[in-house]
């Protein structure tokens, strides 16, 4: 495998041990600061928010090479480890888990692009996959790991962890990625130039949304696995394990199938079964294996979207590129930080678990829409 991509996945699998660490020890952050879950649920939101404050700054670093671009985001990305470990409450906690998420979606951005220029043609979508896997694997690995230190001993750990795991990613990308220069500069103006097209907007919209309605009922995965399937706590760890192979298989998967069909059709699909598999959590989540079944397939869903949508926005962002790469993990986050929220309202109504993810349905119709409405006015192209 090219070292420059594999460094890359580095640092995508610290973002989303980052991320997604908190789904799993969201119970015991809030047993440990005294809070409720409903009110721990901002701090996944929180992350989401830095994500989406972030990516913009891109515009601002247009003329420096990509590759030391990522390195200040790496040097971000340990800083706000390091607060999140010795946060003394569940305040300062909130500000380090927004500071957090500031290098994430900037990361994504130029990572993908940086992605797309190592790989020969007919195998971007492959290349994208592949750094993006390192997320998949945080899911995988990270966050179970992280969910079991939490239930053992501490939720402080995993984000220490992830500070000393930064500074082997900044060696590595140091080490391994060769030199990139910046994008042609077409201004301020022209980076917002292809936003004048409706087709980032669909692409923005579709994975908002699309996304959002997965995190409605994952961002509670948790109390729903245990209060709703009947699943103990420390078997928890082993369905994160599922979670995160879900979202391994479901991205390389995807990123191979953008390649040999298009990433439109690929992420169309996806999107439509997406409804389906939110109608069966909703009315079979409390038969455990079932509810195993559609997890899978729910995280599989979850990131087989994200090498399609990257490619897509990256082409329909000509000229402003780092910001067009960026949206999608703007886009991702709010879908994220906006399904926590709704999952949260659920629960805050005093319905069951399992409304979380009904509330997530409608949010998966709109991702639909939004993605047969570009496919019928972009069917000419080749995404």
């Amino acid at each position: 495998m090219n070292k420059g991509l594999l460094a890359l996945a580095f640092g995508t699998l610290g973002l989303g041990i980052t991320e997604f660490v908190m789904m799993g020890i969201l119970t015991d952050v809030a047993t440990n600061f005294n809070i409720d879950i409903n009110t721990a649920g901002n701090l996944i939101s929180a992350y989401a928010l830095g994500v989406c404050f972030g990516a913009p700054i891109l515009i601002l670093a247009r003329k420096n090479p990509l590759k030391h671009i990522l390195l200040a985001l790496v040097s971000i990305m340990v800083v706000g480890n390091i607060a999140a470990t010795f946060a003394p409450n569940y305040e300062t906690l909130l500000i380090a888990r927004f500071f957090s998420g500031l290098p994430h979606g900037a990361y994504f951005g130029v990572g993908s692009i940086v992605a797309s220029s190592l790989a020969p043609e007919g195998k971007k979508s492959l290349a994208v996959a592949i750094m993006i896997a390192g997320m998949t694997v945080a899911n995988l690995i990270g966050v179970p790991l992280g969910t079991l230190l939490s239930l053992h001993f501490s939720w402080r750990i995993i984000f220490f962890f992830v500070a000393i795991w930064g500074i082997w990613v900044f060696y590595s990308i140091w080490k391994w990625l060769p030199h990139v220069n910046s994008l042609p500069d077409t201004g301020i103006k022209g980076q917002f130039a292809f936003l004048k097209s409706p087709a980032p907007w669909l692409l923005i919209l579709a994975t908002m949304v699309g996304n959002g309605s997965i995190f409605c009922w994952y961002s509670y995965v948790t109390p729903l696995f245990t209060n709703v399937a009947g699943f103990s706590a420390s078997s928890m760890t082993y369905i994160m394990i599922l979670a995160g192979l879900g979202m391994v298989i479901g991205n390389l998967i995807s990123g191979r199938l953008s390649d040999i069909y298009t990433p439109r059709k690929v992420a169309l699909c996806v999107q439509g079964m997406v409804v389906f598999i939110l109608i069966g959590l909703f009315l079979f989540v409390s038969q455990p294996w079932i509810a195993v079944i559609l997890l899978f397939l729910s995280t599989s869903a979850l990131f087989a979207l994200s090498s399609p949508q990257q490619i897509l926005l990256i082409k329909f962002s000509k000229g402003g590129e780092l910001l067009g790469a960026a949206s999608v993990q703007i886009a991702f986050n709010l879908g994220n930080a906006l399904g926590a929220y709704l999952g949260g309202t659920s629960i805050g109504l005093g319905y069951s678990y399992e409304y979380t993810a009904l509330f997530g349905i409608p949010l998966a119709l709109i991702g639909f829409l939004a993605l047969t409405t570009f496919r019928k006015h972009y069917a000419g192209t080749k995404s």
